[in-house]
């Protein structure tokens, strides 16, 4: 790989001051350093940049490289983008301002990184939802291209995948991440890794919007993953009815 960094770990925040010193705590704890570690903030107007600022001289003590930019954005995508122009490493993952690597994730990467490096577009793990549930499992196309079923938060994208394919979509604003692994269809090239490596919040955009985030998937399905327009309408009626009946269960436990 000549001299190329063997990954490339990229936060995007923006007032992410609750949460960002703990998602920083445990890219710092990792016990390998051949990463980098890029925050692209959305020009904060919290103690964020403060907060990311105060913890250079760690990682420099570390010997990781790590660097930030602070700048308006055109949403979470616009960031990615920015982070992957920014990335220097072979292999690239995102991991949330409100999410955390558990101890030793990035060690199980680099092994599985290593021996993938020519032949996978996209190595994942699993990964727990705040401890509620385990999001795990082997990718296949046929139920890919009905929802997104492995996880993308600490999973990481080989660069040629970028290359071949793009960046992402900035038309999407919660389910770009689904798209962008859409486009390769049933040719994506996947290796998962039966071991948990991050704790994901709940409280990430897509959770928050759910509705938006079912038109999202089924536009990408449809346009990118080439779906049968009437398969990704019932899909998302029979998502739209389990969501329903949750909340009526939910109010009702309460």
């Amino acid at each position: 790989m000549n001299n190329q960094l063997l990954a490339s770990v990229i936060t995007v925040c923006y007032n992410s001051e609750k949460t960002i010193a703990a998602t920083i705590e445990s890219v710092l704890n990792q016990n390998v350093t051949d990463f980098e570690y890029v925050i692209i903030d959305g020009k904060s107007t919290d103690t964020t940049i403060d907060i990311v600022q105060s913890y250079k001289q760690k990682f420099v003590d570390k010997g990781i490289e790590f660097r930030w930019i602070s700048e308006p954005d055109k949403g979470i995508y616009d960031a990615f983008n920015k982070g992957v122009l920014e990335a220097k490493g072979k292999w690239i993952s995102f991991l949330g301002s409100d999410d955390i690597y558990l101890e030793n994730a990035l060690n199980t990467y680099q092994r599985e990184l290593l021996e993938n490096i020519e032949k996978t577009d996209f190595v994942h793990s699993n990964v727990n939802l705040e401890n509620k549930k385990l999001y795990k499992g082997k990718w296949n196309w046929k139920g890919f291209k009905r929802r997104m079923t492995i996880p993308h938060v600490g999973g990481f994208h080989n660069r040629d995948y970028f290359d071949n394919y793009g960046l992402f979509d900035t038309t999407y604003k919660i389910a770009g991440d689904y798209e962008l692994l859409l486009r390769a269809k049933d040719k994506l090239r996947t290796h998962w890794i039966d071991e948990t490596t991050v704790l994901m919040s709940e409280g990430g955009v897509s959770n928050q919007q759910i509705k938006n985030t079912y038109l999202e998937t089924t536009r990408a399905k449809i346009e990118t993953g080439g779906l049968n327009i009437i398969t990704a309408k019932v899909d998302y009626n029979i998502w739209m009815l389990k969501g329903f009946i949750k909340k009526i269960v939910n109010a009702i436990i309460r």
